[in-house]
């Protein structure tokens, strides 16, 4: 079955990329290199006057923005001629650290923040304050945060990801209208303590199979027909907003990448309420439902047996799709920090061995105004990075009677870095199957998170 259209949207803005280190400088074989097609960077037109660039991403549906987009540069510079280059997302990272080491690679590529460090400490890609001089004001800050190192900034901000919760409007009003005006106030605290009604909230919208709310006595919390929330092993949506809001940190930061989520007493604060919702307080789905299924919440939600879906804008499409219910979008809960989403946006990176160098700061200066970034924004297939380009994407929702000015706001504020330099997926490997034994309840939040921490901090050699 193939998978949805937001499963590759939230792999693409996820933030666990899997690209090897190792293999950064490795040469392409001769038969690596005579399948390129047109991701070398330095082929030029049959006139010989006629520049041809190339840009390399992951996202098909992004792709049909871009191509409109590159009509119109070619329009106003018709001695550049753009073209794309889709490597699916199952081959990206693996071929990727081959074609930028190897000199084989697009004059412009897509990359996440897991991977862009090794590029740019190994002088494979340019910065953008040295091509172009200055960042603009109007790219979206988290973005450029994102991707400052040393710092520069190492792409051109092109979409910026967002976080905020789904809410079934049909559940809600059935079982008490007036909870409708407190889901965009949400909070949650450490515990469910003084200030939280996020707990209270989820209670009275959890349903058992025989009609009973979880704040009825006799409520089985092992048979559900409503669940009032998605708590679940996902960091993007749930995990680490939540440790946003609290004040918790994930790695160390101010240049280094060690992991220090299990020795940050908010970030196990925010673990434990996490897991208390699924395992202690049964207003989410087990984790063995939810730890190797991602879509099993969203397809919960669609199917009428969610109240409140936490996500983010790469699940928009599908529900869109898939929701026969009255549905809205509100900020995520805050915490004692207020409300969090996860720095996650995609930007476009310079080779540093193009032979284009002109045409591409021209495509660069394009692809960064808000002229060139809207028709991501206009296609409505994710929310552009530059901010003076993304009412085109809230006009294409609200053409479809979709209010998304809670992403946009959520894009534009409070957010925890996503996890920088991590050594592609060697230090996930590491603390993955420790995360999910807490979820399953089967492992204590604050000694297997030190265990975790430990452990991934081992594999990036800290």
């Amino acid at each position: 079955m193939s998978q949805p259209l937001s499963f590759n949207r939230r792999k693409a803005l996820g933030i666990l990329g899997a690209g090897s280190a190792g293999a950064l400088l490795a040469a392409c074989s001769p038969s690596q290199q005579a399948d390129q097609g047109n991701s070398g960077g330095n082929s030029t037109g049959g006139s010989g006057d006629k520049v041809t660039i190339s840009f390399r991403l992951w996202d098909d549906q992004v792709q049909k923005a871009y191509q409109k987009a590159f009509t119109e540069f070619t329009k106003q510079n018709p001695d550049i001629e753009v073209k794309t280059n889709l490597v699916p997302w199952a081959n990206y990272w693996t071929q990727l650290p081959v074609d930028v080491g190897s000199g084989a690679i697009d004059d412009l590529f897509w990359t996440n923040s897991s991977n862009f460090q090794q590029y740019a400490d190994a002088g494979k890609i340019s910065d953008v304050n040295s091509l172009l001089g200055s960042i603009d004001d109007a790219w979206v800050k988290p973005v450029v945060d994102q991707y400052t190192y040393k710092d520069k900034l190492w792409g051109i901000p092109q979409i910026a990801d967002a976080n905020g919760i789904f809410y079934n409007k049909s559940i809600i009003s059935d079982v008490d209208p007036k909870i409708i005006s407190r889901i965009g106030k949400l909070k949650w605290r450490p515990g469910a303590g003084s200030g939280d009604n996020l707990l209270s909230t989820l209670k009275m919208l959890t349903v058992d199979k025989n009609g009973k709310a979880a704040t009825d006595a006799g409520f089985d919390g092992k048979n559900i027909k409503t669940y009032g929330y998605n708590a679940a092993y996902d960091l993007q949506a749930i995990y680490f907003p939540f440790i946003g809001s609290n004040g918790g940190r994930w790695q160390q930061g101010n240049g280094s990448n060690k992991f220090v989520f299990g020795s940050d007493p908010k970030t196990v604060q925010a673990f434990e309420y996490i897991v208390d919702l699924i395992n202690k307080y049964h207003v989410a789905p087990s984790a063995a439902d939810t730890n190797d299924n991602g879509d099993f919440s969203l397809n919960q939600f669609l199917q009428g047996h969610m109240a409140i879906f936490q996500s983010g804008t790469y699940n928009l499409a599908n529900i869109s799709d898939g929701a026969k219910f009255d549905w809205a979008i509100a900020r995520n809960p805050a915490g004692t920090a207020g409300s969090f989403g996860v720095a996650s946006g995609v930007v476009v990176a310079a080779s540093a061995a193009t032979k284009n160098t002109d045409a591409v700061k021209k495509l660069l200066r394009f692809l960064g105004s808000a002229d060139g970034n809207k028709f991501i924004g206009e296609s409505g297939s994710a929310l552009p990075a530059v901010s003076t380009a993304q009412s085109s994407w809230v006009d294409f929702w609200k053409a479809k009677n979709i209010d998304v000015q809670a992403f946009v706001d959520a894009a534009n504020g409070d957010t925890i870095p996503a996890p920088l330099g991590t050594g592609g997926s060697a230090s996930s490997d590491a603390y993955d199957p420790i995360l999910k034994e807490i979820f399953l309840g089967r492992t204590p939040v604050k000694s297997g998170l030190a265990q975790a921490e430990a452990k991934a901090n081992a594999a990036i050699g800290h």
